[in-house]
């Protein structure tokens, strides 16, 4: 069941007392909510914008914070926001337990690693939620994050089948991924990333353990899971692009940016966040978030 709680609008002026649906859920007001579901046992909470113009079944956009972060705080450090009004689908933003995400692999990361949480089945339970609170389409969800919420979208895309392109960014793939559903991938790294480096191997992390693949070696895999033709490189001063068609419409597309850390591309300088979450000053190259987005809206799932 989806309960509003301490829901606030934006700037639509929505009071926080929202109609129900024939369903018994309570209806998605515009602007920003707080929401709260029981998986398990726990009660979990994440944070939802909804466009105040938004036709039809929409797309959904699931943004997965860093370690240390928060589904707020990545509503407002990324501009997703401001992306889903000029794009009109939503975005949630949900919490992890601690601050963190249980990655499925690696002992990556904090509490709901040690404790073994199910933010799998949490994830998927408040996709489905959200369906079931307003129109979405399920050709056009999507799921990006950083750091260890990039690592937990990999593992969506490992082990879930609901999403139709994921958008990793300073992240790596460390759950176990025999045998992958397709799916589109982009992919955003810099090349001096010492958390989660670049060229694979143990990264410099508080509380966590994470030693996965370099990046082009993940970028072959999923090239080769989603069968795709050779991909084009190209280079425009720092940033260098690898993109690929794939079946079924499909594409990988790999970014990455020269001399660029542990960051999202893009975002608001904030000197205390980046204390806070062990990341870098953002790399001005480019708008992580509006090329994400490009991406996701021209990949729906075939």
């Amino acid at each position: 069941m989806l309960v509003l709680a301490g829901c606030r609008s934006s700037s639509t002026g929505v009071p926080a007392g929202a109609s129900t649906t024939s369903a018994g859920t309570q209806a998605i007001p515009p602007g920003s909510s707080t929401q709260t579901l029981t998986v398990g046992g726990v009660t979990r909470t994440f944070h939802l914008y909804r466009p105040a113009t938004m036709a039809g079944p929409a797309p959904l956009v699931v943004m997965l914070h860093g370690g240390y972060g928060s589904g707020s705080q990545a509503e407002k450090s990324y501009g997703w926001d401001a992306e889903a009004d000029s794009g009109h689908f939503l975005v949630a933003y949900p919490d992890g337990l601690n601050r963190a995400w249980n990655v499925g692999g690696g002992g990556c990361c904090g509490q709901p690693a040690r404790d073994n949480v199910d933010d799998l089945a949490f994830l998927t339970r408040m996709v489905t939620t959200i369906e079931h609170a307003t129109p979405i389409d399920p050709r056009r969800v999507y799921a990006t994050g950083i750091s260890n919420g990039g690592i937990m979208v990999y593992t969506l895309a490992c082990k879930t089948r609901i999403f139709a392109a994921i958008g990793p960014d300073s992240a790596t793939e460390m759950a176990d991924c025999p045998s992958p559903a397709p799916i589109s991938v982009i992919h955003i790294h810099g090349t001096t990333d010492i958390r989660i480096p670049y060229n694979g191997g143990p990264g410099h992390n508080r509380d966590a353990t994470i030693d996965g693949p370099a990046v082009p070696t993940l970028n072959a895999a999923w090239l080769r899971t989603d069968h795709c033709a050779t991909p084009t490189v190209t280079t425009a001063g720092v940033v260098t692009t690898s993109e690929a068609t794939c079946a079924d419409h499909r594409g990988v597309k790999l970014i990455t940016i020269a001399g660029a850390g542990h960051q999202w591309p893009g975002a608001k300088p904030n000197v205390l966040v980046q204390k806070l979450l062990n990341s870098d000053p953002p790399s001005t190259a480019l708008n992580a978030t509006q090329v994400i987005w490009r991406f996701f809206s021209t990949h729906p799932q075939p």
